[in-house]
């Protein structure tokens, strides 16, 4: 049913197919949130399909329970919120279960003939689905939050694309034990840090990467994260300088303190102290009122 102009809401009677195998409904104009119910009914999936429709909303959590999906592609929506940390417990993705690239085929006159299932866009290059499974595709959204650190548990993915969102922090070191992947992009994001080192990330192009403030192989720019631990001094010289200027103030409130009790704190104690001290004040301000006045004396006679 993909490639269509179905609209609205997914209606609920899809629920009830809980033996279907492949859920196709990419390009339509379909809008609303994911429902959860494809989660909980439909966990016989193998294929599920809604790109390039008008989804909003988190990708919900309940997806997890179909373990023995090959091809997750929620690409082309306005889908928010984080990328779901139970994406690993998919059996086939994550290698518990085996994949078998048959299980996609109808008979025909005695010929098993695969299914032609949508095809997609991986790196400027148009695929179809059985060249390129499995997939994980959620690009061209407006996901946040960081990447799950855990995501390169689905050893057994051939393409993973979340370019084009919001994810953020820095690339989870578990991507390089991603060793079959044919098609990688988590370009134009706000990714920073290090690529991690393994065999199939440096493979990529560049391309594959642009538009984060990466850096290491394959890219050529290696100022990335120069630039970041030049930031981080510069911030950490900022705080240095305002402990110190913190610090001179300290001191001055201090030594007023102390300075202002080491004079009061006598006079309030002991009486006869206190009339000591104001009767020097009292003669220290006569005597210098007689010299002012005598030096005036002087200077107006002559």
């Amino acid at each position: 049913m993909h490639g269509n102009k179905f609209s609205g809401r997914l209606h609920s009677s899809l629920m009830n197919l809980t033996e279907l195998d492949v859920l196709e409904l990419g390009r339509n104009e379909l809008t609303g949130s994911i429902p959860t119910w494809i989660g909980r009914k439909l966990t016989r999936l193998r294929i599920l399909n809604l790109r390039s429709n008008r989804f909003a909303g988190n990708i919900p959590h309940e997806l997890c329970h179909i373990r023995h999906i090959q091809i997750l592609d929620l690409a082309h929506n306005n889908l928010s919120g984080n990328v779901p940390r139970c994406f690993n417990n998919f059996s086939i993705l994550s290698g518990i279960e085996r994949n078998s690239r048959n299980d996609f085929a109808y008979v025909s006159s005695g010929h098993r003939t695969p299914i032609a299932g949508d095809s997609l866009v991986t790196n400027g290059r148009e695929d179809t689905y059985s060249s390129i499974l499995p997939l994980l595709n959620l690009s061209r959204n407006q996901l946040s939050g960081s990447i799950p650190e855990k995501i390169g548990n689905m050893k057994e993915l051939i393409s993973l694309d979340l370019s084009v969102n919001w994810l953020s922090g820095e690339l989870p070191m578990s991507l390089s034990k991603l060793n079959f992947l044919s098609s990688f992009n988590v370009s134009f994001n706000s990714l920073t840090g290090r690529i991690p080192t393994s065999t199939q990330l440096q493979s990529f192009s560049e391309s594959s990467f642009f538009g984060n403030k990466l850096c290491g192989a394959p890219l050529t720019e290696t100022n990335g994260c120069e630039r970041v631990k030049a930031a981080t001094h510069t911030i950490g010289e900022k705080k240095e300088e305002d402990g110190a200027d913190w610090g001179l103030i300290i001191s001055i409130l201090v030594g007023f303190v102390c300075g202002f009790w080491m004079i009061m704190g006598p006079l309030i104690v002991r009486r006869s102290w206190r009339i000591a001290y104001f009767s020097f004040v009292s003669n220290l301000r006569y005597m210098v009122y007689d010299v002012i006045h005598k030096y005036c004396c002087h200077m107006f006679s002559s």
